[in-house]
């Protein structure tokens, strides 16, 4: 495969292993599996090759292209053309990519006593300055307590413990029109994974999880157990994630007064449980109630 990479001596050696990541992995076929194809210029892959490179030399993207210094880098409006493109499944690509780097790289070196989890969690993605992005919103940080202007974005990632790969992931507006600064374009092809991702951003989070397990096969990649913190702990969120998929589910429990949780034929709130726990006339294992143990209900 041909590169468009500066061959320098210090980006050579890196060069090269991502030259050889990109052959073992078939990154040429996972792009075309994902509808990601040549129209006119330059290819995908040597594109995808080129912004790869500049990431783990720790390069900004946008003043690269645009100070000029890199002689052989491709113009500007093939690679906005690239991750601009409706068209193109990004999700499927990483899916792809992260579950043969799991299969593959993983798993083999992983013992099978060991547990192999799925983890949900969303993290802010500031956009601070910006005005004019498509679907720019105010989302909370949970952190700051405080709204800012940006995205949520959720992720769902694959971890042995010692290793984190992100499977699938998607960036949320606001769902509330209120608070959003930009909406849809009005040009995209409804058609498109474009589109429905646009449609997605304005969903709860706790409605695009669903999203994200549905292009999962968790018994592929060895993992039983789904992990999330707090926010996503609504009985109605657990119940689905157990009767719908093959996984069970690890959480921080909300205490919400009417919610109430069955023990041996008995209803009682969560602080009820932690109580009984705490003064050990439950029999529960190191103060934790195993979720087949509760039964959820309102």
């Amino acid at each position: 495969m041909a590169t468009i990479l500066p061959e320098n001596q210090i980006n050579q050696e890196l060069n090269s292993s991502v030259h050889q990541f990109f052959r073992e992995q078939k990154l040429g076929t996972l792009l075309n599996q994902s509808n990601i194809r040549k129209e006119a210029g330059i290819s995908p892959l040597l594109l995808v090759q080129f912004i790869f490179s500049l990431v783990l030399q720790k390069k900004n993207l946008y003043r690269t292209l645009e100070s000029g210094r890199e002689p052989v880098a491709p113009a500007k409006d093939a690679v906005y053309r690239l991750l601009n493109n409706a068209t193109y499944n990004w999700r499927k690509f990483l899916l792809l990519l992260s579950r043969n780097v799991i299969t593959q790289k993983l798993l083999p070196l992983v013992s099978e006593n060991r547990e192999r989890v799925l983890i949900l969690d969303d993290s802010l993605y500031s956009r601070a300055r910006s005005k004019s992005v498509e679907m720019l919103a105010l989302v909370h940080d949970h952190t700051t307590k405080k709204f800012v202007r940006g995205f949520r974005m959720l992720t769902l990632g694959w971890s042995d413990g010692n290793t984190f790969l992100p499977l699938a992931f998607s960036l949320l507006s606001s769902e509330k029109q209120s608070n959003r600064f930009q909406e849809i374009n009005p040009a995209i092809d409804k058609r498109t994974v474009g589109y429905k991702r646009r449609k997605e951003a304005v969903k709860k989070s706790t409605e695009a999880l669903f999203d994200l397990l549905d292009d999962i096969n968790p018994l592929q990649l060895c993992a039983q157990t789904l992990l999330f913190d707090s926010w996503f702990a609504f009985p109605k969120v657990i119940k689905r994630v157990v009767s719908e998929y093959p996984l069970e589910v690890i959480c921080m429990l909300k205490r919400m007064h009417r919610v109430y949780y069955t023990y041996e034929g008995q209803k009682y709130t969560l602080t009820q449980v932690v109580s009984g726990c705490a003064q050990k006339t439950w029999s529960c294992q190191d103060s934790r109630i195993c979720c087949r143990q509760l039964g959820i209900g309102r």
